[in-house]
């Protein structure tokens, strides 16, 4: 039996895209949080909190993006084409977030505000964004002839937007919860105070998106239920269910690290709910894995870097954590 190239080419890029959302994800929640902390300090520690690894995070989308161009460059042109918009808002906020994270460390203290606000609405743009791709890649794409046939804001329905509010609330929860693991005193008090609410935020995003999903695309709703993708679906809910108990629980007993944990999981169970809905399109609601593959041949090629690269950014990536772990000193760093 063969290697299933497509198949572990479409793993590399769910990956790449799930480390990127677990690890942007907290450090762009914290820009928003920016919103709901008004003391200086209090900001500097939450930017300390990130300082140290928050440059390295951005490779996983590069990686999950640069490997989509080579290994399903169907899927590749037709996203750009139906999404150009949204994506080039997000790469114009995640620039200009990390020029106001820069600058507010290095510009003088009256322009202390200005990059605050900068690095508050990139977070928040960028973040909403990412959420309007989302519900288009549940919403699907026009194809005919190997090329996108739908118009330039197709993405722009209420589905997608509640999508982009959606995950504005999973970031900020998981900004929330992580400096809940890296903070102490009266900053760590103010994210237990704003930990329920977000959380009860998040599950009602989830119940809204998991009826309206089926309800506005029977394709979808045809999958859930057909066999054995019924197997795999039910047991997320209940799982849901159990980790939002467990983190509720978790900031209720002022724990550390178990509400940062859990988030994480429930992350990842609405990731695995997006995959079982569109699985195996990579251009829902028509085109699969192999009818947008490359040649073999070029993907035989490429993975044989892939190989070589993905080991190197997850020692770096665990480096980088492992050295800068432990709690933040407001004074002194981490400690």
């Amino acid at each position: 039996m063969g290697i299933d190239l497509p198949v572990i080419w479409f793993v590399i890029i769910i990956f790449a895209t799930l480390m990127y959302i677990v690890m942007d994800g907290f450090d762009l929640g914290i820009g928003i949080l920016f919103f709901m902390t008004r003391d200086r300090p209090a900001r500097d520690q939450m930017i300390n909190s990130v300082a140290p690894v928050w440059d390295g995070n951005e490779t996983w989308l590069v990686l999950g993006g640069a490997a989509l161009f080579g290994a399903f460059p169907l899927a590749y042109s037709v996203i750009i084409d139906a999404l150009s918009i949204p994506l080039t808002l997000m790469l114009f906020a995640l620039i200009f977030r990390g020029v106001a994270f820069e600058f507010r460390f290095r510009g003088s203290l009256a322009h202390r505000s200005f990059w605050d606000c900068s690095f508050m609405l990139g977070s928040l743009a960028g973040t909403f964004c990412q959420g309007v791709v989302v519900g288009a890649f549940i919403q699907g794409f026009p194809v005919e002839g190997r090329r996108y046939a739908g118009a330039a804001f197709d993405w722009l329905t209420p589905f997608c937007l509640f999508c982009g509010l959606g995950l504005v609330a999973a970031y900020t929860l998981l900004g929330c919860t992580w400096l809940i693991m890296k903070t102490e005193h009266d900053l760590q008090r103010h994210m237990y105070r704003l930990a329920k609410p977000l959380l009860l935020a998040l599950l009602t995003v989830i119940l809204v998106i998991s009826l309206w999903t089926p309800l506005a695309h029977p394709a979808i709703a045809r999958r859930w239920l057909v066999l054995p993708n019924l197997f795999y679906f039910l047991p997320v809910p209940v799982l849901v269910l159990l980790c939002a108990g467990w983190l509720w629980r978790g900031i209720k007993r002022r724990a550390d690290i178990s509400p940062f944990m859990m988030t994480l999981i429930l992350i990842f169970l609405g990731f695995t709910g997006l995959g079982i809905s569109i699985w195996p399109y990579i251009i829902p609601p028509s085109i699969d894995i192999r009818a947008a593959s490359a040649p073999a041949q070029s993907q035989g090629f490429m993975l044989v870097g892939a190989l070589l690269i993905i080991p190197v950014i997850l020692v770096y990536t665990f480096w980088s954590y492992f050295v800068f772990r432990g709690k933040i000193n407001p004074h002194e760093g981490y400690h």
